[in-house]
């Protein structure tokens, strides 16, 4: 155990990260933070709950465990506005979707402060990824990164209506082969008809997918961001609807060996 984030190596070319399932906040850091950052309300709640066929599948996956509002692991360490025009929060957010503010002195941490963070949280677990991307690759010839998101469906801050149930991002076919992007839609198209989705619409990919995917070097990234409501309620206590769940997770498990099949046919391993 990282003090930064749980990782289990896998022994198949397939590697899920999910940045943004972080719940803990250090003192140091609640002690400048307004009491609404306590309620947490933009994590990606319950995605290890909803996941729960990856050991059964074999794969390696890292999970977060300090908030996104401590810093932003899909946020590159510059904090580069990764879309630019549109309205995002940042690498140490300074407020929440809904625009409430974290701070107390309204204006965040320093710089000092930031870097202290991307040291001690943000490399850690990028290095995790970087090592455990090239020793699939090297095992394998060719591996898929799957960065698992969930965000409420409705979020006026970042896009207008409700969102579609599923969201994949592969930064417009950049991050991985167009092979891949359509063995994905072809999947969806013919078994996923309950669930509206669709592919580099609002959310492209983030950071993790847009850096670490680079098809060239048989590395894959695909980012799925989902609706909330698709498996859980959406408002405080942001609970967990198993019965939800238990609809989608049969779905979520022919996505993950769908890439699984597709990078296995790939390489001939």
């Amino acid at each position: 155990m990282s003090a930064a984030f749980h990782f289990k190596q896998g022994r198949v070319p397939l590697l899920v990260s999910m940045p943004h399932v972080g719940t803990e906040i250090p003192d140091a850091v609640l002690a400048q933070l307004n009491p609404i950052a306590q309620i947490k309300a933009d994590t990606d709640w319950h995605l290890p709950l909803l996941y729960n066929m990856l050991d059964e599948l074999g794969v390696s996956y890292i999970q977060a465990r300090y908030s996104r509002y401590v810093i932003d692991l899909n946020r590159p360490s510059d904090d580069v506005n990764l879309y630019p025009g549109q309205d995002t929060t940042g690498l140490c957010p300074v407020d929440t979707f809904s625009k409430q503010p974290l701070y107390r002195n309204g204006v965040g941490p320093d710089a000092n402060e930031v870097q202290a963070r991307v040291q001690q949280y943000w490399l850690p677990y990028h290095q995790q990824l970087q090592m455990e991307l090239a020793r699939l690759r090297e095992l394998h010839g060719a591996v898929v990164l799957w960065d698992a998101h969930s965000i409420a469906s409705q979020v006026p801050r970042f896009f207008q209506g409700q969102l579609p149930d599923l969201n994949f991002g592969t930064a417009d076919q950049k991050s991985c082969d167009p092979s891949l992007q359509q063995a994905l839609s072809e999947l969806m198209q013919h078994s996923a008809t309950a669930y509206s989705h669709v592919f580099n619409g609002r959310f492209k990919g983030g950071h993790i997918t847009r850096h670490y995917g680079q098809p060239v070097q048989q590395i894959h990234a695909v980012q799925l961001e989902m609706s909330q409501c698709v498996y859980m309620n959406e408002r405080e206590p942001y609970a967990y609807r198993a019965d939800l769940a238990a609809q989608v997770q049969p779905l979520l498990q022919q996505l993950l060996e769908t890439c699984l099949k597709w990078a296995q046919q790939t390489t001939g391993k």
